[in-house]
């Protein structure tokens, strides 16, 4: 073996030894060195221009605004049959005889109705009666002459239209039957009330009965038997005298 070989092979293991050295310190310092930040990716722009495929969404539609409709004027709901006209005589039963002066349409509670004007004689007061209901709110026609001297018969019976006991209820029973409007029944009160006052003083509640039984009754019956009203009085008083 030759120097130059003895000398090769004894270097061989110091260069190796120096070139391991070298890449541990080289990579010590890559991992003690502090990482780059990460570079932002760049956002892509849209290409401009119509897309070649294109996905249509559904939007629902708004439903259509409500219809308003004006608000129609209510028919006027006329009665089958008129059973009044202007200038009519007829009898409220609460109230007396009174004079048709007006056939009227109007609106009451939404509602448009023919209604009768009717002025009571006995003190000018004006009621309004709807005429589609007239008859079932008791308004009526005069009576007859024929029904006039029926309720002249009724108040020359010799009865009593109310015996029960206490006088309190005989009192109500009178009361029912002048708010009841009816002729016979008015006539009934009429009488029995002028035979007490000629046995008693009347109270006032039965000279109230009196007085009303009297202008329900009285001009009806004037009209009815065509003559004036002082002259059915004076018939009437004789009745109740004899």
């Amino acid at each position: 073996m030759s120097l130059r070989s003895a000398r090769a092979r004894t270097a061989r293991p110091a260069v190796t030894a120096v070139k391991s050295a070298r890449k541990v310190a080289k990579a010590s310092s890559r991992s003690t060195r502090p990482a780059a930040p990460a570079r932002p990716r760049p956002v892509s722009t849209p290409p401009t221009g119509r897309p070649k495929t294109s996905t249509t969404v559904a939007v629902p539609k708004a439903p259509p605004p409500p219809t308003v409709l004006a608000a129609a004027r209510p028919a006027p709901v006329a009665p089958a049959k008129m059973q009044f006209k202007l200038g009519d005589k007829a009898v409220h039963p609460k109230h007396g005889v009174g004079e048709i002066t007006a056939v009227d349409e109007r609106e009451l509670g939404g509602t448009r109705a023919i209604f009768y004007v009717l002025r009571i004689l006995d003190n000018g007061m004006k009621i309004m009666v709807p005429a589609n209901a007239a008859a079932a709110g008791g308004l009526r026609s005069i009576m007859s002459a024929k029904e006039a001297d029926a309720v002249l018969d009724t108040m020359r019976a010799r009865e009593v239209a109310v015996d029960v006991q206490p006088w309190s209820r005989r009192f109500r029973a009178y009361t029912e039957m002048v708010q009841s409007g009816l002729p016979h029944e008015v006539a009934k009160v009429l009488r029995d009330m002028h035979r007490l006052k000629f046995d008693k003083d009347l109270s006032f509640g039965e000279r109230h009965l009196l007085d009303r039984a009297k202008s329900l009754l009285m001009k009806e019956l004037a009209f009815a038997k065509k003559v004036p009203e002082e002259k059915l009085a004076a018939e009437v008083a004789s009745i109740f005298q004899a």
